[in-house]
């Protein structure tokens, strides 16, 4: 029951004491103060109260996850990884963060999912307070983990490179590490790389020695699978630093691998091919919708047209550099809003739920 102070006591029988017009006075005051008690959280219970957005960082697993995929066997140490990197300092991912890692998990129940994020603490610490953290600790072959890149590229041709003080000056520094870092992953131990900006369909895992091409003329870095200590792999390191210039953008990403590819493969142009055991993926695959086509994902389409789209694709590029300040309305019939509910449909929950 609240109670009113001692000082409002005095209050009313001061007022009471005087003109009756003043008793309004007194029931303006005390209605205000009710109203900022309560507001305030007076009568919240203490031990309820967390740190800010806490409530919106707890998940119910059983809520967004079928116990069938909780409750599985987790990744086989055969099988290889499936790698997402976070090379700025941020540690609150997007709804298409969460779906990408979300997706992948999904359709590789069999392989550990790792999201390496440069903002994560290291040693024991807890992960920080957001609800996508929540709800992707919910999938058993998920392991968020910080990434050193320091320790990540030494042993290669890119550890003197990334010591180099004036690099981290150049405009696009923090694109061009993650450029590094999935050569250099791919390199040191193999399995798949995506940017955080792709929603996985099916399982990739078929994909081997291969990444995607982007149009007529470029290949791209979003998607990597390769096996460990491959040459190409290799050659790509070699090529990011004897061909380094950070101020292009795009120089030591799909620029960098369309070069290689074509030397590896002795080619004057990009074609849907494969030679000495590394693919060329055509843009059906993994891009099947044209960078320049962006808008495309936004705008609606029927069942039969999705399915028509998607027949022979992997995953889909979303181009979040392009189209992140697009507003995506949730529920509808955008090509987008349909990607998250079947393939994401945890993280798709959380987003009608906000």
């Amino acid at each position: 029951m609240l109670r009113m102070p001692s000082c409002l006591l005095k209050l009313t029988r001061v007022v009471l004491s005087h003109k009756p017009c003043a008793l309004f006075i007194l029931i303006f005051v005390f209605v205000s103060f009710a109203y900022i008690k309560l507001y305030s959280g007076v009568w919240e219970n203490p031990k309820s109260r967390g740190p800010h957005h806490s409530s919106s960082a707890e998940i119910s697993c059983a809520h967004y996850v079928p116990s069938s995929l909780h409750t599985a066997a987790g990744p086989s140490p055969s099988t290889a990884n499936v790698f997402f990197v976070e090379t700025s300092e941020q540690t609150t991912p997007s709804y298409l963060f969460s779906c990408s890692v979300e997706s992948a998990a999904r359709t590789h129940p069999g392989s550990r999912v790792m999201v390496l994020m440069r903002g994560l603490a290291k040693g024991n610490a807890s992960l920080p307070k957001h609800w996508a953290f929540s709800l992707l600790s919910c999938f058993p072959n998920v392991q968020m983990q910080p990434l050193d890149l320091t320790e990540l590229f030494s042993g290669t041709p890119l550890a003197q490179w990334y010591l180099h003080p004036q690099r981290h000056q150049e405009p696009h520094f923090l694109h061009v590490v993650s450029d590094a870092c999935r050569i250099v992953l791919m390199w040191k131990f193999g399995g798949i790389y995506l940017d955080t900006d792709f929603i996985v369909l099916k399982n990739l895992q078929n994909l081997t020695n291969a990444l995607g091409i982007q149009d007529d003329t470029e290949l791209n870095g979003a998607f990597l699978s390769f096996k460990p200590k491959h040459k190409f792999m290799e050659l790509c390191m070699q090529d990011f630093v004897q061909n380094y210039n950070g101020w292009v953008w795009g120089h030591q990403g799909p620029e960098l691998l369309t070069r290689v590819f074509k030397k590896w493969c002795s080619l004057e142009t990009i074609k849907n091919t494969s030679c000495k055991g590394v693919s060329a993926l055509a843009p059906e695959v993994v891009y099947p919708i044209p960078w320049q086509d962006w808008k495309k994902l936004f705008e609606a389409v029927s069942a039969s047209e999705l399915h028509q789209l998607l027949k022979n694709t992997y995953a889909v590029h979303i181009w979040n550099k392009l189209s992140h300040r697009t507003k995506l309305e949730i529920p509808s019939q955008a090509l987008l809003a349909q990607l998250y509910s079947q393939f994401c449909p945890a993280t798709y929950t959380k987003m009608k739920q906000d």
